[in-house]
């Protein structure tokens, strides 16, 4: 299906880019829909996964993913213009309580029970260090699997990922067959965090 088939099936508006930046932030774009569904396709989110969208915008990533894979998503973005139209995409999608959705800065996000991080590239190398540190932490106060999916990701995002000891590579997925031309970084990279048992 085409981005504008899938706004249409989910009932929700994401398409265009968004502007809403600052030095630290990129503006929204939303992440394709062919790479969401090679995400579902490749079994890597289920329904039992609580899936935290870092920078979601207006809601796509989380509307797909609670309608796609069944899982819980709560997405967070620093702009309320952008969580406000994502709140309208959630009522219209009728995912109902599986999603939710908060305005805050990334870095002072508190997490609890989500064990999914999804990342498209949303802010600069120093947030994502801040942010991956939380994520590190979380782990350690109670071990559970938890996997970081970046889609697009950066040298940069994929040198702080190398460089902490408590993460490994998962799974390297290929996109560049949805998409003209060769780009080495149309990919879904996969770390995780063991459970600890």
């Amino acid at each position: 299906m085409t981005e504008r088939e899938w706004d249409k099936r989910l009932h929700i508006k994401t398409i265009g880019r968004e502007d809403e930046s600052s030095a630290d932030c990129s503006p929204y774009e939303p992440t394709p829909y062919a790479v969401l569904e090679r995400l579902v396709d490749a079994g890597c989110v289920g329904r039992r996964d609580h899936l935290l969208d870092y920078g979601c915008g207006k809601g796509r990533v989380a509307c797909f993913m609670a309608h796609a894979a069944l899982c819980r998503v709560t997405g967070i973005d620093y702009a309320q213009k952008l969580i406000d139209i994502a709140a309208q995409n959630r009522k219209a999608s009728g995912t109902g309580d599986r999603v939710r959705l908060v305005c805050a800065r990334a870095e002072q996000y508190g997490i609890s029970e989500e064990n999914v991080f999804f990342f498209f590239n949303p802010f600069s190398e120093r947030i994502f260090a801040g942010v991956l540190r939380r994520i590190v932490e979380s782990w350690y106060a109670r071990p559970r699997l938890l996997k970081i999916i970046c889609y697009y990701p950066s040298e940069a995002y994929l040198a702080c990922l190398d460089a902490a000891p408590e993460c490994t590579l998962m799974a390297d997925i290929d996109c560049n067959d949805l998409f003209s031309g060769k780009n080495p970084r149309e990919r879904l990279v996969i770390y995780a965090l063991p459970d600890g048992k």
